[in-house]
């Protein structure tokens, strides 16, 4: 059941008539449950989820149909600079148009994801763009969201059609290992996320098909995909190369993958101990300064968040109408 300005507004009393509690305890357990019994909270908060319900934050200062003047933007690592440059991008489309931007980190959570979600909605954002968990989408959908348009960035949604900006992720892999394959290496290691992320699914996809084009069987023991931090891509980078028949280069699919092994290969390099070769799908700070060359698969993050407020912004003044769009970026391979 839809919230926004396209649907009724559901009350307090009709989540506390659903979860069967006073409205009192709603209210108190959705301004944080001070002094509200565990137990109550978790009904409180499962009504909201199945009633789709979401705290009206503007109300009182919006005229009926009024535009916020808001636009919300979910990320998914407040800590990747990558994502600071993507938020300036949609930032600068924003103001173009007489709006302000009101950002969110989901870390990688499902949960959290939707609960951002539920506060942009609940302060009556004009659109929202987001860089999806790759989670459910039940609360993306558009008859949970009404009228608010949706863009997603960089990753897609199964089952959502939306518009979607994309980057050129298989073909980018695929071309930064076929450079390593070139440069005479055979042993070729993968550092990136989870399986179920997008952009980790399709770049292990590019570095596979260079690897069987070749005659190459990818080894297990050479390849981690769960890294979501710089601390635990270093320890699955020492994990490879302390191996026998450790790999001669890395390929890295995303920036704080490619950090995380170069804090081991220069650990490694100051103990007297060879560094293998490095590409990275994506640039980073001081990458020029790095203990062994890396190869950048770069892409301008700005571009991408202008893109996608360029979608959302075609859907809110009326020019783009019809069927979701995606645009695909290209990406260029910087060699050191």
């Amino acid at each position: 059941m839809s919230t926004s300005r396209g649907a009724r507004q559901l009350t307090i009393k009709e989540v506390a008539s659903h979860a069967g509690v006073s409205p009192m305890t709603v209210s108190r357990t959705l301004a944080g449950g001070r002094n509200v019994r565990p137990d109550l909270q978790e009904r409180v908060m499962a009504a909201v989820q199945e009633l789709g319900y979401y705290r009206n934050e503007n109300a009182r200062s919006l005229r009926p149909g009024q535009p916020s003047g808001l636009v919300g933007v979910a990320i998914t690592n407040l800590a990747n600079p990558y994502y600071g440059n993507f938020a300036l991008g949609v930032e600068e489309v924003a103001a173009e148009h007489g709006r302000r931007i009101m950002l969110g980190n989901s870390g990688e959570d499902d949960a959290r994801e939707r609960q951002l979600v539920s506060d942009f909605i609940g302060r009556q954002v004009d659109g929202l763009i987001l860089v999806p968990t790759s989670g459910e989408a039940e609360h993306l959908r558009p008859e949970r969201l009404g009228d608010v348009p949706l863009v997603l960035a960089s990753r897609r949604v199964p089952g959502l059609e939306v518009d979607t900006v994309l980057l050129d992720d298989v073909g980018g892999a695929y071309r930064g290992t076929v450079s390593l394959l070139d440069a005479g290496h055979t042993r070729i290691g993968f550092l990136g996320n989870r399986s179920s992320v997008f952009t980790g699914e399709r770049r292990y996809r590019g570095y596979e098909q260079a690897m069987a084009e070749r005659g190459l069987v990818v080894d297990p023991l050479i390849v981690a995909r769960a890294q979501q931090d710089v601390a635990a891509a270093s320890r699955a980078a020492r994990a490879m190369l302390d191996l026998e028949d450790a790999p001669t280069a890395i390929f890295s699919a995303n920036n704080r993958n490619t950090i995380g092994a170069l804090r081991e290969i220069g650990r490694r390099i100051r103990e007297g101990l060879p560094g293998p070769a490095v590409v990275s799908f994506d640039d980073f700070e001081l990458s020029e300064l790095m203990p062994v060359p890396v190869t950048i698969i770069d892409h301008d993050a700005r571009l991408l968040g202008r893109e996608a407020a360029t979608l959302l912004f075609s859907r809110l003044d009326g020019s783009a109408e019809g069927a979701p769009r995606t645009v695909e970026l290209p990406v260029t391979i910087e060699h050191p």
